[in-house]
């Protein structure tokens, strides 16, 4: 059986030691701080707490915890309701600054030195409630986080929002406030600390029993040799309920589970980034080498299109011994800012890979379709009833796609382009490298074939948003 040679661990190298455990960590900065009085443990949300406060308990310094010092529960959720939405899967992107989650006179009680703020926002608790002075902190270490360990962080109900505990919502819903409030506050408070060349650690506690400490100099080092160089960063896969099976072999995953359908392959937003030193990995999102090197990364004319964010993502979509993806749609780009706050939308290709001999991709509509009733099917067949109409051989079905979408013979190498408002999905045995913008969620699914999700429940359909964004001129 031919090897595998995906790489599922790139790496850029980096000078000195990676500082490995708790007790080590703890003896670094501690030498490093020995004569600061207050020192800032920085965490983005995702991190688990409970282990930094017990770890840093052990240094003997009075710890406070930024949590403790927040608004209460119900007025933070009362700042972000409006970013939140009534809906499962779409908010709107938050502009809450990070200073709006305290009260300008927190309950801190005595505050003795020394002493070591510990959690979201420590830096600026720390500047703003506890040393009353006019420089700001400059003792701070920072403890990222990959924003996939956060999400399976999410599905196992462990780690809390920013501000309020939601630990028990459902991953989607956990995942829905971090992606519209929580990550963007945070990111652009980690931007500014990183322009502002305040942190003088990372930790990365991504594995909860290996926690690492480097310094800033090999943290911009890293992100300086990354983004001067050809690099990948650290892909992740995951099953779907159309996932294949081709990825197994190929990319050497592991053979017992059911399926992979998905893998992010480079999504900067999502994925992360190893940095390596004498053998050993540290890993932080890949977004970081975006907040710090973005002109030197897309250039001049697209930075100033698209600034901090970059615009293009990769990803692998396996169907190949699976079944079709969900019919969908994207939302136009006016749509898209009016709703949900981006400030542009999902425009993407497919590229097959490999195809069994009866791959097929659906792709656009049909001439002379009638729109009003293919909402009408459409709408029918979410509230699970019998379409009205026949399908092509006289049979009861719930959607007839066929009757209104484009079903096209696909091969490998095939190259289909797919602007945002087109109806699509590839169907089952194919293998697609997905190149398309960044907004990744924001997929209006109008049919799934009559199936469950993974979690045997009915994934969201969303037909009345589709209904306003499909291009009824993009026919054969």
């Amino acid at each position: 059986m031919r090897k595998s040679n995906y790489d599922k661990q790139p790496s850029t190298h980096i000078e000195g030691k990676i500082v490995c455990g708790w007790d080590n960590i703890i003896k670094v900065l501690s030498e490093a701080w020995a004569d600061e009085p207050v020192w800032a443990i920085d965490l983005y949300p995702g991190c688990y707490e409970e282990d930094f406060l017990e770890a840093f308990a052990k240094t003997g310094r009075k710890i406070i915890n930024t949590r403790d010092l927040m608004r209460p529960e119900a007025e933070i959720r009362q700042l972000t309701e409006r970013f939140m939405t009534d809906d499962v899967l779409f908010g709107y992107l938050s502009n809450v600054r990070l200073e709006e989650y305290w009260t300008p006179h927190p309950p801190l009680g005595g505050v003795t030195n020394p002493a070591i703020i510990v959690g979201t926002g420590a830096a600026f608790v720390a500047d703003k409630y506890i040393r009353h002075q006019t420089s700001d902190i400059r003792h701070i270490a920072y403890a990222d986080m990959a924003r996939w360990e956060i999400q399976q962080r999410f599905r196992r109900h462990e780690v809390k929002a920013l501000g309020i505990d939601n630990h028990e919502d459902s991953p989607s819903v956990q995942y829905k406030r971090g992606y519209f409030n929580d990550w963007n506050i945070i990111d652009r408070y980690k931007d500014e600390l990183m322009q502002q060349g305040r942190i003088q650690f990372w930790l990365d506690t991504n594995r909860r029993d290996e926690p690492k400490l480097i310094t800033d100099a090999q943290m911009r080092q890293g992100l300086e040799r990354t983004a001067h160089k050809p690099f990948r960063v650290v892909p992740f896969f995951d099953p779907a309920p159309w996932g294949g099976q081709w990825m197994k072999e190929v990319c050497d995953l592991p053979r017992e589970e059911a399926n992979f359908g998905w893998c992010f392959d480079c999504v900067p937003e999502e994925n992360s980034l190893y940095l390596e030193a004498e053998g050993t990995l540290f890993e932080l999102p890949s977004q970081d080498v975006v907040l710090a090197h973005s002109r030197e990364l897309l250039g001049q004319q697209v930075w100033a299109r698209f600034g901090k964010s970059f615009p293009i993502r990769f990803d692998f979509l396996d169907t190949i011994g699976g079944g079709n993806l969900s019919l969908q749609v994207h939302p136009t780009n006016e749509f898209a800012q009016k709703e949900f706050g981006l400030p542009y939308t999902q425009d993407e290709s497919y590229y097959l890979l490999d195809a069994g001999e009866d791959a097929v991709v659906y792709l656009g509509l049909k001439e002379g379709i009638n729109p009003t009733e293919m909402i009408e099917d459409l709408r029918a067949a979410q509230a699970g009833l019998p379409s009205p109409r026949r399908g092509a051989g006289g049979e009861a079905v719930l959607f007839d796609a066929e009757k209104y979408v484009n079903k096209l013979p696909a091969k490998k190498h095939d190259h289909y382009l797919i602007p945002a408002g087109t109806i699509h999905c590839s169907g089952a045995n194919s293998m697609v490298l997905e190149i398309s913008s960044t907004p990744s969620i924001f997929t209006f699914k109008l049919w799934d074939w009559a199936r469950l999700g993974l979690d045997g429940k009915p994934r969201p359909i969303n037909v009345e948003r589709g209904r306003q964004v499909i291009q009824w001129e993009r026919t054969t």
